[in-house]
């Protein structure tokens, strides 16, 4: 059935109409990420080739600030303390998280009074987190007065290995930041169609197979969506650090970020921290890309 030629204008002209709303809709969306997101990431790059001054002196230096960072010592030192906080955190929290939400799922009384309780801690500051645990943590703490009753002796959590330092700074930012990822793995359990756990149940399953061969997959997306935006903020942890070891000790908690700061504030280098800043960028999107193809990649197999 052929449509007459102002049929087709018609249809032509609504979708445009469509298509214009929907730019309209999505427009100050993209404005905002446009004033504080890219021309900021912009703006650093163009920065990151350049030795600023306060004063407003700009010297183009070209890739000279990459250069020098390669090859600076102490970059690479910061990006280990990173790596090896991330690959701490980031199990940790996904695990705490999940086993939050799957408690929350399977109670059917007082179900928001516990996410309440448990997002407590979510919406409480960095700062205050880090001061009280700091407390909790030092050596005439109440974490070692318990553990020195048991025989354990005092142990250093702060002033110790690196291992037990960035240990510790990984569960204070844990247990402070684990209520967002609870919800959102809370929100893709509620998501699962009841049929096909049910029919789970009808076939045999443990809890455990259930889990593993049912729950896990269906929230595979949540599950990239969690991985993803917690290494983000693995990568980018400053104010933890800041509060309860300053970098130390012996740089053994000197992160990316808070080698940025010293470079940008301390120094006020600010060329040489924006070129971090750059490289940070690219790390993490890197990273976001692989852990993207990783999870499609298992999907489609």
């Amino acid at each position: 059935m052929r449509h007459s030629p102002s049929s087709r204008a018609a249809r032509r002209r609504l979708k445009r109409r469509e298509a214009t709303a929907g730019i309209l809709f999505i427009l100050p969306t993209l404005v905002i990420f446009a004033v504080f997101k890219f021309f900021p990431i912009a703006g650093a790059g163009a920065m990151s080739l350049t030795r600023y001054r306060l004063n407003g002196d700009i010297t183009w230096l070209g890739a000279e600030n990459y250069t020098r960072l390669f090859s600076d010592p102490h970059f690479w030192k910061s990006l280990g303390v990173t790596v090896s906080y991330v690959l701490i955190f980031v199990p940790l929290i996904i695990v705490v998280s999940l086993a939050g939400a799957l408690l929350l799922n399977k109670l059917v009384r007082f179900t928001g009074t516990f996410r309440a309780v448990l997002f407590v801690p979510y919406l409480s500051s960095f700062v205050m987190a880090g001061i009280i645990w700091s407390w909790i943590f030092d050596m005439d703490g109440p974490l070692n007065a318990a553990l020195g009753g048991l025989g354990l002796g005092p142990v250093p959590f702060l002033s110790g290995n690196q291992l037990l330092v960035l240990a510790g700074l990984a569960l204070v930012s844990v247990w402070k930041g684990f209520g967002y990822s609870m919800l959102v793995f809370l929100a893709g359990l509620k998501a699962q169609p009841a049929e096909v756990h049910e029919a789970a149940r009808l076939d045999g399953a443990s809890s455990w197979q259930a889990f593993r061969h049912v729950t896990l997959p269906l929230l595979k997306p949540v599950m990239f969506f969690v991985l993803v935006i917690e290494t983000i903020i693995g990568f980018q942890v400053f104010d933890t650090i800041y509060v309860m070891t300053g970098g130390g000790p012996g740089r053994a908690s000197h992160s990316l970020i808070y080698f940025l700061y010293d470079e940008g504030f301390k120094f006020l280098d600010f060329g040489y921290a924006a070129a971090i800043g750059i490289v940070l960028f690219v790390i993490v999107l890197v990273l976001s890309l692989v852990q993207r193809r990783l999870v499609e990649g298992k999907e489609t197999k």
